[in-house]
């Protein structure tokens, strides 16, 4: 199947840019990762100057480690990849870059990222990076990806781990404020990804990729959309009741999760495709949002 996909491609094509091992961090998506990890340590530090050395060194590290799983995932999925409108134009479906040379790449970067964090932060932080990188690269997306519809419900546990991760670098340990952060990141995860999986369901048909609105169909996967963002609205409270959030983030919590709920309500009634694309990308600004938004608060004081 790989040498098939490869044929087309023109060998001076194979030598890549930079521009293609970049696409294979997914840069994005580690943005947003990194990101919610940079709240839990601010959020972790203790009163006074956060440890600027150890906050930076946990990102690099994570950054690294977060990109090495992006890119030993598109070597597992090149050949679905190569099946989906959305994906065939990535580095390896579409013969830029060979299995051999993103494999590489992401064992270098993702040996960087684990030593950062073993030597220049904290052991706690480097194992549980760890576990992070291989429940994505490997479990989920060799194994959990395959089982049934609800792969992403367990999938989703290695996309919330940043949080863990960037609390433990500053906290050196795991504490109750940090599972809340872990569990709004869990939860949202289910809705967010479903709504794109509405909006690209052929292709994961024709990829034979089990997701729920293929297997159960499009009615049901709404249904669910719905069921986890109502779900979420308690969840994304949780900061409040460990000790970290006080009546601004409240506040915003409340009109982000109810806007996230109306929206799905809406997504439930509406048989546009567009609408299942709009809910996934408010997703996307409600994360941001909420966490953005738990971060002002801390500092305010309020």
């Amino acid at each position: 199947m790989t040498e098939r996909i490869l044929a087309f491609a023109p060998a001076a094509a194979r030598v890549a840019p930079w521009r293609a091992y970049l696409r294979l961090c997914k840069p994005k998506v580690v943005a947003l990762l990194v990101f919610t990890a940079q709240v839990a340590m601010l959020l972790a530090a203790p009163p006074g100057a956060p440890p600027a050395a150890t906050i930076l060194a946990a990102s690099l590290g994570l950054t690294l480690a977060a990109a090495s799983a992006a890119a030993f995932n598109h070597v597992a999925d090149r050949e679905i990849d190569a099946l989906m409108r959305r994906t065939r134009a990535r580095p390896l479906p579409s013969g830029i870059l060979t299995w051999r040379q993103a494999t590489a790449f992401a064992c270098l970067i993702g040996a960087a990222g684990i030593a950062i964090l073993w030597f220049l932060v904290n052991p706690l932080t480097a194992l549980l990076c760890l576990v992070g990188m291989i429940g994505y690269a490997v479990v989920y997306t060799r194994w959990l990806k395959w089982i049934g519809p609800q792969n992403i419900v367990l999938g989703g546990a290695a996309g919330a781990v940043p949080a863990l991760v960037g609390w433990s670098a500053v906290a050196g340990r795991i504490d109750a404020p940090a599972l809340a952060l872990f569990l709004i990141v869990l939860v949202w995860t289910p809705p967010h990804f479903w709504s794109l999986a509405i909006a690209r369901r052929d292709e994961y048909a024709a990829a034979k990729a089990p997701m729920l609105p293929t297997v159960r169909g499009v009615a049901c996967a709404k249904r669910y959309i719905l069921g986890y963002t109502l779900a979420l609205f308690p969840v994304s409270l949780l900061p409040g009741a460990a000790g970290i959030a006080g009546p601004l983030y409240l506040a915003g919590a409340v009109l982000l999760s109810g806007s996230f709920v109306f929206r799905a309500a809406r997504l439930r009634r509406s048989a546009q495709d567009r609408d299942a694309m709009a809910l996934f990308r408010y997703s996307i600004t409600y994360l941001s949002a909420l966490f953005a938004l738990l971060l002002l608060d801390h500092y305010l004081g309020l």
